[in-house]
């Protein structure tokens, strides 16, 4: 079905510029991670891989650090590691599907037109419908003519529906949201999308009251579903909402069939885990990335980095982000395995670039033996062998003052890699998945790692090449 809207709008051009590495005067604002200088920034979106870049649009409101009016930002890069900001690509529009908002969505190509598929808002009721926006063959602009795919479906059940995400499947192609249900359970709706700007509801296709979905932490609206291929399993990732709060993000690993007699797909779920362990995870967009030159495929995935601490550590209220004028960024790009009934998360391989000079740690001062490491604010350490390992920030001469960011145990065989990036802390245990965190460095105030003697490490201060 289309909406009714007075023209097509062509976004304006205006420019969500990315701070340079040493210029924001914000000591806690990442210098790794692109985003722009100000402003609120919440879910990746849109992922997508064109004329030799990779493109990612963002959840943005280019005016406050609230969530409030939210366009689609957007930066892309040759190598995952130096980006370029771009116009805003889509706004709300006066008297359209998304006035009151943007929200998450995808870009695909329908007829080879790069198309951005997203949930519009009207009001803050929190209930959305599905929205197309057409792009160029570059991704630069994008026209919006309120063409309104699916709206909320006729099933008493439903009580909420957001996110949409579309997939190709036995050649066809299909599309899912996340949902609530009447019964407080969380849920994905499936439609068929072939034509792209009319979806056929299909009904709940997955619930949180399946006795294997159980084993993910309760939620009321499974967010942000995204649903990928790995060797010969599939994975539908997907984030908590429960009771207004953003709980965590969970995936269910199973098969996918077509049933014979419907030929709708059927994803047959064997078992469940956490995707990321940290408290500041949420909202991530998968891509599926063919091989190519020699390189084999692979699932990148991107996640928003919340403005919010663990326990113990020193947070930010909404208060001190309107201070600064800025909240939020996505977090490093991520590589997703499926092995066996497991997801493995690492950090993208193109990530080793940013590794400048090599930090000498200092040995014998903690842990009868072990080794203290103060570390810059951009820095990562690969950790190895076994024993005790604390990531702290404080002052010199203040440990009343230390804060307990992360602490682990390695045990023989086991690799941890820690990517530090002002106050945004990645932590990747190789063979399992991410830790993500935040803490606020200010004044005088250092990260360093404390090791057991039997923790080997290298460390490297890590900035943009040629900076």
């Amino acid at each position: 079905m289309t909406s009714v809207h007075p023209a097509p709008v062509t976004v304006a051009p205006v420019q969500a510029s990315m701070a340079a590495s040493a210029a924001h005067p914000d000591r806690s604002f990442p210098r790794l991670h692109p985003r722009p200088d100000q402003g609120w920034v919440n879910d990746p979106n849109g992922v997508a891989f064109a004329d030799g870049r990779w493109h990612v649009f963002f959840q943005y409101n280019p005016e406050s650090a609230r969530h409030h009016r939210i366009h689609w930002g957007h930066m892309s890069s040759a190598d995952l590691v130096c980006w370029d900001a771009h116009p805003v690509a889509l706004a709300p529009q006066e008297g359209g599907p998304d006035a009151y908002g943007c929200w998450t969505g995808v870009v695909t190509h329908d007829a080879g037109v790069p198309t951005a598929v997203y949930s519009g808002v009207v009001d803050g009721s929190g209930r959305s419908q599905v929205v197309l926006a057409r792009g160029s063959v570059d991704l630069e602009a994008w026209t919006q003519d309120g063409t309104v795919a699916a709206g909320m479906p006729a099933d008493p059940r439903v009580v909420a529906v957001r996110d949409p995400f579309v997939f190709e499947f036995a050649g066809r192609r299909w599309a899912l949201q996340g949902a609530g249900l009447d019964s407080g359970h969380a849920a994905l709706l499936l439609y068929g999308a072939d034509d792209l700007s009319a979806w056929e509801y299909h009904g709940v296709w997955l619930t949180s009251e399946d006795p294997v979905a159980a084993g993910l932490p309760e939620a009321n609206i499974w967010e942000c579903p995204q649903l990928v291929h790995s060797g010969d399993s599939w994975a539908a990732v997907v984030s908590l909402w429960r009771d207004d709060q953003l709980t965590g993000v969970g995936h269910l690993v199973g098969s996918l069939a077509q049933d014979p007699a419907t030929g709708l797909p059927v994803f047959s779920h064997r078992a469940t885990g956490l995707t990321d362990l940290g408290s500041s995870f949420y909202a991530p967009q998968a891509v599926q990335v063919p091989a190519s030159a020699g390189a084999p495929k692979r699932v990148l995935v991107w996640g928003w980095a919340k403005e919010a601490a663990p326990a113990g550590v020193r947070g930010r209220s909404q208060e001190d982000c309107d201070a600064v004028g800025w909240s939020g960024a996505l977090t490093f790009p991520r590589e997703l395995a499926v092995r066996g009934d497991a997801v493995e998360v690492r950090p993208a391989s193109e990530l080793a670039a940013l590794r400048a000079a090599e930090i000498a740690p200092v040995t014998g001062s903690v842990h009868d033996g072990g080794t203290h490491l103060p570390l810059p604010d951009q820095a990562e350490a690969v950790l190895t062998g076994s024993g005790a390992v604390r990531l702290v920030l404080g002052a010199a001469g203040d440990p009343l003052g230390e804060q307990l960011v992360w602490e682990g145990e390695l045990a023989a065989g086991d690799e941890v890699r820690v990517l530090l990036d002002a106050s945004i802390i990645e932590v990747y245990r190789a063979g399992g998945v991410p830790t993500t965190l935040r803490a606020y460095p200010r004044g005088e105030e250092t990260y360093w790692l404390d090791l057991g003697p039997g923790v080997a490490l290298r460390a490297w201060r890590l900035a943009v090449p040629g900076k």
